[in-house]
């Protein structure tokens, strides 16, 4: 069985990612000033049953990768480990953080989680080796039905805050800010942040013949400038 390239950076990449997530979630929840929109169900969950919002994250996970049955979606390392890793990350970050009463560490709390939030997005997706439940659960509805990405992912997160806050989850401005800004980050970060392909023997890191190389066949040695593909 051949082994991902780069495999020990991209292990390095998610493992790091996604202990970042679960304590962005952590200074979140301590904030008091809104949750995740997934948080919300899950804190909301955690009221209400004996066990801990770890431990609830973990098994609405499990649950939301059994959707991926009918839907044909694909299961990867990387898909695994944020069922679990994240869950026992939350426990521990929630047990080990305090919790803050004054509004300025509340709000700087809020504001931490919002960034590390993004940065351990960025860290475990540019692993490439699988994505979370709840993305695969929403690309998966997007390539079977062919509905638009933003409409499905509003969807979901809609009836996910909706239920969660319905049982008792914290719904507030960090919510908000989390659902307008954590996209915005990530954005810049992922292509910094993600591992890139090796480049094949030969080329260079445009894709392009190295000098020495062979020509391939039917190529004359004259279309071998830039640009050339």
């Amino acid at each position: 069985m051949r082994l991902p390239s780069r495999l020990p950076r991209r292990l390095v990449n998610l493992y790091v990612g996604l202990v970042a997530y679960g304590v962005s979630m952590a200074l979140l929840l301590h904030s008091s000033l809104g949750n995740m929109p997934w948080d919300v169900l899950h804190q909301g969950i955690a009221e209400r049953v004996p066990l801990s919002l770890g431990a609830v994250t973990v098994v609405v996970g499990a649950l939301v990768l059994l959707a991926w049955v009918p839907l044909r979606e694909r299961p990867g390392l990387g898909t695994v480990s944020n069922v679990v890793v994240i869950g026992v990350v939350v426990d521990a970050g929630l047990a080990v953080l305090p919790e803050p009463a004054a509004w300025g560490w509340r709000i700087a709390f809020a504001v931490t989680g919002i960034a590390l939030n993004a940065v351990g997005t960025a860290l475990y997706i540019g692993a490439r080796l699988g994505p979370g439940p709840r993305d695969g659960l929403m690309t998966g509805i997007v390539r079977r039905t062919g509905w638009s990405v933003r409409w499905v992912r509003t969807s979901i997160e809609v009836a996910v805050v909706a239920t969660g806050w319905a049982l008792g989850g914290t719904l507030g401005p960090a919510t908000v800010a989390y659902a307008l800004l954590v996209g915005p980050l990530v954005h810049p970060l992922l292509p910094r942040l993600t591992v890139p392909e090796p480049v094949p023997a030969g080329r260079g890191a445009r894709g392009e013949l190295s000098p020495g190389s062979p020509v391939p066949c039917g190529q004359s040695p004259a279309r071998r400038g830039p640009g050339s593909r």
